[in-house]
């Protein structure tokens, strides 16, 4: 077979890619190996001046990079460019901090000396998605060649052209060949990646299905795993809420990237208070959006990243509208372009309020109390974010133990910055990436203790 990168714009061909062979990956394995056994050996000042110069070829190439994101899968080219500017900061970001992250950590013990040790493992193997193809794929990569590791990347197959890129920036920054590599095998040739002793542990960015079954793979091989997965993240409007402020963040959480994001706001669960008023204005912005041709600057949003996932979304809406909830806007579709929708009246039970959904579709919920809202927000499978509107800061904080989630934003949206930890719990998953805390996921803490 071969993989096909099609533009969900225009339906066309953009490029076709081979399969890697199982002797292709046996030679990558090895070389992995190979290289990975004198990429630890270099010194992180090293590493730091080869991520500054990947940095730097990321903002010097940012239009051309963008480009290929948004041909394959369809974001806005604004948003394109602001992806890359945002792998720019992760790789300055690990370039700053590395030497402090890993640092030797002195403990005070008996022994005339102790102290733990942050050691490469060697090579990690990562699934990303194609939803946001060059952040994820860096989110990953850089801490994990930071730490002194070889990475190996099997992304999703309608963004092999970014991977292609993404491989060929390393080289040309300086890291070694074949540190860093793409692979082009489906799903079936994962689990013998996986299973092969060169790789030391595993990292996927992905739906609920693709998590298990790599972490079922993992797990059969005693090998570490992190799991990055779905989202439903409820959108809090307190009765206090400065609504301005509330309505311009709100679209822009929910329809950032086409809604195609695991921590987009999906369930907005307002006060009555304010759910009638809030509902009218965030109708009124939603009106205001402009989508079309994903390379035009003024669009906002683009079709889809596949046409099977606007189906998908459409189907989601429907069941939702048959349970009772009803259409405020939108819910036309064309292709893989889907109109931004909007749903009130959505409750437990239905799908705009159960499960992912992975588009422009924002499902209203009211709330007979702040309490009743949080309690709404937990009627969920997935851990990923919570964030709460409201002038009461103080109170907002009060609720921060009863949010089971991984992230739990006041006055913001719920977002990724490398200076924080990222993940979530329950059905999104499990470990970290991002700060400090993702540097160490994929090293070997190691206890030092010496009588002498």
């Amino acid at each position: 077979m071969q993989f096909k990168s099609i533009n969900p714009f225009n339906n066309k061909v953009i490029n076709i890619y081979d399969p890697h062979s199982d002797m292709d990956l046996l030679n990558i394995l090895k070389t992995s190996e190979k290289i990975f056994k004198i990429w630890k050996n270099e010194t992180i000042s090293y590493r730091s001046e080869l991520m500054l110069k990947a940095a730097e070829l990321l903002t010097n190439n940012s239009d051309r990079y963008a480009e290929i994101i948004s041909l394959e899968m369809g974001k806005p080219i604004s948003e394109a460019k602001a992806e890359i500017g945002k792998c720019v900061w992760v790789c300055e970001f690990y370039a700053e901090n590395s030497e402090e992250f890993l640092a030797d950590e002195l403990i005070e013990t008996d022994a005339d000396e102790s102290f733990i040790s942050y050691e490469p493992l060697g090579t990690i193997l990562a699934i990303m998605p194609w939803n946001f193809p060059f952040w994820q794929v860096f989110r990953f990569a850089v801490p994990t060649l930071m730490a002194g590791n070889a990475a190996l990347l099997k992304h999703a197959t309608n963004v092999l052209g970014c991977a292609e890129a993404i491989e060929n920036l390393f080289l040309e920054a300086g890291f070694p060949e074949g540190l860093f590599r793409s692979l082009r095998i489906t799903h079936e040739q994962v689990e013998s990646v996986i299973a092969d002793d060169i790789i030391k542990a595993v990292t996927v960015t992905g739906s609920e299905r693709a998590g298990s079954s790599v972490a079922m793979s993992a797990g059969k091989q005693i090998k570490k795993s992190v799991l990055e997965l779905g989202g439903s993240n409820a959108f809090i409007v307190a009765s206090d809420a400065d609504l301005d402020r509330a309505v311009k963040t709100g679209v822009k959480a929910r329809m950032m990237n086409s809604g195609q994001s695991c921590i987009a706001a999906k369930r907005f669960i307002l006060e009555e208070q304010v759910y009638e008023e809030y509902l009218e204005r965030f109708v009124s912005e939603v009106k205001k959006i402009r989508y079309g041709n994903p390379l035009d600057e003024k669009t906002q949003i683009g079709p889809l990243a596949r046409i099977d996932l606007a189906e998908t979304l459409e189907q989601q809406i429907r069941k939702s509208l048959d349970k009772g909830a009803k259409l405020v806007i939108g819910n036309k579709r064309d292709g893989a372009f889907i109109e931004p929708t909007v749903l009130a009246g959505v409750e437990p039970g239905m799908p705009a309020f159960d499960e992912e959904t992975f588009g422009p579709l924002a499902a209203f919920t009211k709330a007979e109390s702040l309490d009743h809202a949080f309690e709404l927000a937990s009627k969920s499978q997935y851990g990923l974010g919570v964030s709460i509107f409201t002038r009461n800061t103080d109170r907002a904080l009060q609720f921060t133990d009863s949010v089971a989630d991984g992230a739990y934003f006041i006055n913001d949206l719920v977002k990724s910055d490398p200076r924080l930890p990222f993940g979530g719990t329950r059905k999104s998953g499990y470990g970290r990436e991002l700060s400090r805390e993702g540097i160490l996921e994929f090293v070997n803490i190691k206890t030092v203790y010496i009588c002498n």
